[in-house]
């Protein structure tokens, strides 16, 4: 007969650990998360795998990926941790109490989210809730091909989601931030802006550019653009793709390579580099940017909270003011 584990011997801080371990799959990374160091991680991880009676993390390759049992411990963690929160944390004394105290509140934000839109909106985000929250703790994570944000909703493992989905996953609630026109970004010399005008920026001139794309989400997946491309039965040549967005400008601004995006991802950039924002020839309807929620944070007062200051900051988003002479120049050229 299998021993039974000593269930008095297992505290939260292990669940925790093996929640952590899994989702950030690398002891390291789990380490810092944590608050932690390698070897106590290492250690609490070695108890886990004798608890459990598998090995949890395997190596594969040059990563570490978690067996088939991890994965199935993954909800059962995170619900216990959930649980354990509304019990004794800051969050369960403030749904109990029906309120969110701001200015007194020691929480954790936990938000994955897209640099797609902005690129001020989350340092803008972050000075908002810690003047808001000084003792709020925010941990912000990147929207990746690896990161499954519906599982980590599901899961309780992130709290919000922010980004732009031409049809948003129909379990999440949805909150819209705001919509941007859809433009064309090109170095000042493309042919797009030099000398052709407007006429010469044609639909068919459009579609045989090299263009820059992020990477989709998941693997075979189109981004919101080339969505409406498909639909259109049309369809570019992409040159590029690249995890990190807030680099493509720079690739923009020294090749012959166009980015199509929101307009106010790139007018942050046209008066750093030598860059021009062109209209897109296509007739695309504007992005639209939402915040997503799972029900489980639906009514916690704190994440309510969170949500509302998430729109206030995307609601003062505003375009800069183009240069004086700007607007003429632009006329010229055919520029957006």
């Amino acid at each position: 007969m299998a021993m039974r584990p000593d269930f008095d011997t297992i505290d939260l801080r292990l669940i925790r650990v093996l929640h952590t371990v899994i989702t950030e799959r690398s002891v390291s990374r789990a380490a810092t998360r944590l608050g932690s160091s390698q070897p106590a991680v290492s250690a609490q991880l070695k108890r886990l795998r004798a608890l459990v009676g598998d090995p949890l993390l395997v190596r594969a390759g040059q990563q570490m990926q978690p067996t088939a049992t991890a994965m199935q411990l993954l909800d059962p963690a995170a619900q216990m941790l959930r649980q354990a929160e509304q019990l004794f944390g800051a969050r369960g004394r403030a749904a109990r109490s029906g309120a969110f105290e701001a200015a007194q509140a020691d929480a954790l934000f936990r938000i994955a989210a897209s640099d797609y839109l902005d690129p001020l909106f989350l340092p803008r985000l972050v000075a908002h809730l810690k003047r808001a929250a000084p003792g709020v703790r925010l941990e912000l994570m990147p929207l990746t091909q690896d990161y499954d944000y519906r599982r980590a909703l599901a899961a309780g493992a992130v709290d919000l989601v922010i980004g732009n989905w031409l049809q948003p996953p129909q379990e999440l609630h949805l909150g819209r931030l705001f919509s941007d026109e859809v433009v064309c970004l090109v170095a000042e010399d493309h042919p797009a802006v030099r000398g052709s005008g407007t006429r010469g920026w044609s639909v068919a001139r459009y579609l045989d550019c090299d263009h820059v794309a992020p990477m989709p989400l998941h693997p075979g997946a189109l981004g919101v653009i080339d969505e409406h491309l498909q639909a259109a039965g049309l369809r570019r040549r992409i040159a590029v793709r690249a995890s990190h967005f807030g680099l493509i400008p720079q690739m923009v601004a020294d090749s012959l390579l166009v980015l199509t995006t929101g307009r106010l991802f790139c007018s942050r950039y046209v008066d750093r580099l030598p860059l021009r924002i062109v209209r897109c020839p296509l007739a695309l309807p504007p992005l639209a940017y939402y915040q997503l929620w799972h029900e489980l944070g639906h009514h916690a007062p704190a994440l309510r909270w969170l949500r509302e200051q998430v729109r206030d900051v995307a609601r003062g988003l505003t375009l800069p003011r183009p240069p004086r002479g700007a607007a003429r120049s632009m006329a010229r050229d055919g520029a957006a």
